[in-house]
């Protein structure tokens, strides 16, 4: 019985959140709102006449959760299917609310319709106006919109990736069917306007770095790290990160607000406030959040440092599964498609990884040894994380991207510390941009060193894995069964 477990006692969210991940998956293939709105119901009646039968109680309630998982993913698949845009073209206002990025023949942006507040890819043909747009630019277009491409390559959806990241469509627009309009937010939600002013001011801290002086390669990596823009990477320089295995720094995740965060917490000296603290840094957090567009791995990371934020102010156990379980729920609930984004998953499953791997893997050396050699001890403690993490990641890798990266944990020793760096000197060369001189040759020593990694150490990465999903789905069903047999029969697990 999974209540029996130790692993499920201590992390009691632990159950419904697999349940209603399920649903989620269910939901989105089947697609039928009305059959889990009866289940869903079905369910909550069981719970509510078998108070006296617990386990006939707890069967329910865990239905129930899959059931709601149903009902919010086949929902939101119905609406991606009654999606319909009028045949030719139409004339209609929208804001552009991401970097625009120069491709061959066009400038990429992401832009909202003023009508409907849908978000479209809009690719605009390349002249010396395009190349002008901004974020925030209100344009009068004319153009014929698309549904979105359905096309594969491998293991990547086209269709799936555009939904998972709210695109209701595309369009290109031609030189003479586009012209600039005055200023202005109106059409769009409340949360859709704050988003815009966050990432207006992210875009002028953009222009700060650029003022800098900084490389192309250094600007790009540091926009990447710091502020979640990775229009600038290369594929020559998104190559050596994924090669030598630390592509996890350019995406914000965890790892980055986690860094944020204890940074913040150090700074505060006084602990008579220490509510008070907690309550600035979360905000903080989140004020981060929208600065980089809120992405679902930093939506989950803010909500995962939130939680932690509470339960240490109280003085409860923070860091744990029960607080990932959580923050999986209520992402999924407001957002079931981000359950498909790549990033989602990795970033869920590296964090979880560690949250149960990790401890394990720390009591290989025995602490007491470790307590009289700080060093080494740091250096212990980064290798556990950085394989838990692997463990935890690995697979999906193997799956999606067909590679294996076999310096991970040397790569992790220089990617970790130097993150650290360049997170905590951002900020200060922001303010003082005589520092953006020492930060950008930290950048450049990075790169330099996962360069050779990846270009210059032998079988730097095993190329060519392609697992089927049964294949990918029982490496883990081999990770979990390993786990709970070991927790099982050791009794200091």
């Amino acid at each position: 019985m999974w209540r029996k477990n130790r692993f499920f006692q201590s992390a009691p969210l632990a159950m419904p959140g697999v349940l209603f991940v399920v649903g989620v998956v269910l939901g989105d293939c089947m697609g039928t709102v009305g059959l889990w709105w009866l289940l869903l119901g079905a369910a909550l009646v069981i719970v509510g006449i078998c108070r006296r039968k617990p386990l006939l109680q707890s069967a329910a309630l865990l239905l129930a959760m899959a059931s709601l998982g149903g009902v919010r993913s086949s929902s939101v698949r119905q609406s991606h299917d009654r999606v319909a845009w009028p045949d030719g073209f139409v004339r209609y206002e929208a804001v552009v609310v991401s970097e625009v990025t120069e491709k061959p023949k066009t400038m990429a942006a992401d832009i909202v319709t003023a009508q409907g507040g849908k978000k479209l890819k809009c690719y605009v043909a390349k002249d010396d106006r395009s190349r002008r747009l901004r974020i925030g630019d209100r344009l009068l277009l004319t153009s014929r919109i698309e549904r979105n491409g359905d096309w594969r390559r491998g293991s990547f959806d086209y269709r799936r990736y555009q939904e998972v990241h709210g695109f209701a469509g595309r369009t290109y627009v031609r030189t003479a069917d586009w012209q600039l309009l005055p200023h202005s937010d109106e059409g769009l939600t409340w949360l859709q306007r704050l988003r815009l002013a966050f990432l207006n001011y992210r875009h002028t801290l953009l222009e700060r770095y650029r003022q800098m002086g900084a490389g192309d390669e250094e600007y790009a990596v540091v926009a990447a790290m710091t502020l979640g823009d990775k229009s600038a990477m290369s594929s020559e320089l998104r190559d050596v990160y994924a090669v030598s295995g630390a592509s996890h720094v350019l995406a914000l995740s965890g790892l980055h607000l986690g860094i944020i965060y204890m940074v913040l917490s150090l700074l505060v000296v006084n602990r008579r406030f220490r509510l008070l603290s907690q309550v600035l840094a979360v905000a903080a957090i989140w004020a981060f959040a929208l600065l980089v567009g809120l992405p679902a791995s930093v939506v989950r990371a803010a909500l995962m440092i939130s939680t932690y934020a509470l339960l240490s102010a109280i003085g409860r156990q923070r860091m744990s599964v029960n607080a990932l379980a959580l923050a999986a729920i209520c992402i999924l609930m407001v957002s079931p498609d981000s359950l498909f984004d790549v990033g989602f998953q990795m970033s869920f499953l590296a964090m979880l990884a560690i949250l149960v791997l990790q401890p394990l893997f720390e009591r290989v050396v025995q602490r007491e040894w470790l307590l009289d050699r700080p060093v080494v001890r740091w250096l212990w403690g980064l290798t556990t994380v950085s394989l838990a993490a692997q463990v935890g990641v690995a697979p999906l890798v193997a799956y999606y991207f067909g590679r294996f990266s076999t310096y991970f944990l040397l790569t992790n020793l220089i990617v970790i510390p130097s993150a650290t760096l360049i997170l905590c000197l951002a900020p200060v060369a922001l303010l003082l941009p005589v520092v953006g001189t020492v930060l950008f040759r930290v950048v450049g020593w990075l790169n330099a060193v996962l360069s050779f990694i990846a270009e210059r150490l032998p079988y730097a990465s095993i190329e060519g894995l392609r697992p089927s999903v049964l294949q990918t789905v029982l490496v883990y069903v081999i990770i979990v069964s390993t786990y709970l047999i070991i927790i099982r029969y050791d009794k200091s697990a």
